[in-house]
């Protein structure tokens, strides 16, 4: 089943075209890479997605509904939860006040009326959390800033599932991550695949992309230049794909930018 479908995307800043009528769809429980060059707008569309930004032509439809005129905490209610790069995690705070972060439920006082934040709840929950996605953090208790950035991936993980959202988009997930870290992470959006959750995934680093994937859809100049099925494609033709055909040498040199 389509859980997403954009069809003739356009955004434009000012004079300067970014999406030149971008189609792409997402099925439920799919994992998608967006990969292209720095510029080729990859950010620009998934903020498109998410709402940040207004498309300026073309239409969105999200699990059967047109969410063009949505706003971003519209479209969040509908299932549509986004990762970014730098996490937008609150350092100094513990596992769970990141998790329910703006989002923390309360308890009533008296039995009257709502009142203060129930700490216990948001503890039990966020450990919940953290053993469903079979994740190992060293405490729920201790700030996320002194995690590793695996283990921080996963709170923004964590984060992301606990309102039950039928797409993730994960902004970079693997960037400056150790190799074990890494792998911990693809085996978590493996798990959020098996749960019947998609995943568009943008990354830089094409290894990860053809390990993890469905398929894979190529941006190149605001364009979707390539939608291919990552079981039947390899890394050569996917960075012929994102530097505009013929010059394979490049492979080498791009996985190593990403």
């Amino acid at each position: 089943m389509t859980l997403l479908t954009l069809q003739g995307i356009r955004k434009s800043f000012g004079a300067v075209d970014v999406l030149h009528g971008v189609d792409l769809a997402v099925a439920a429980g799919e994992v998608v890479g967006l990969v292209g060059d720095n510029g080729a707008g990859k950010s620009t569309l998934m903020k498109t997605i998410t709402g940040i930004y207004r498309a300026d032509a073309g239409s969105i439809e999200f699990d059967g509904k047109d969410i063009l005129q949505l706003d971003p905490g519209q479209r969040r209610e509908l299932g549509i939860e986004m990762i970014y790069q730098d996490l937008s995690l609150a350092k100094q705070q513990d596992v769970a006040s990141n998790i329910f972060l703006g989002r923390e439920p309360t308890k009533r006082v008296f039995g009257l009326f709502p009142g203060f934040v129930d700490k216990a709840a948001m503890d039990r929950q966020a450990a919940t959390m953290i053993e469903r996605l079979g994740a190992h953090l060293p405490s729920i208790s201790r700030s996320v800033g002194s995690f590793s950035g695996g283990q921080q991936q996963t709170v923004a993980i964590a984060r992301a599932l606990t309102f039950n959202p039928k797409l993730v988009i994960m902004d970079e997930p693997t960037a400056a991550l150790a190799v074990r870290e890494v792998q911990s992470v693809l085996d978590l959006i493996r798990r959020l695949k098996s749960e019947g959750i998609a995943v568009i995934l943008i990354s830089h680093r094409l290894n990860d992309v053809l390990s993890v994937t469905d398929r894979i859809v190529v941006l190149r100049h605001g364009r979707a230049d390539a939608d291919l099925v990552t079981a039947r494609t390899n890394m050569n033709e996917v960075v012929s794909r994102i530097v505009g055909g013929g010059d394979i040498s490049a492979a080498a040199a791009h996985e190593q930018r990403g």
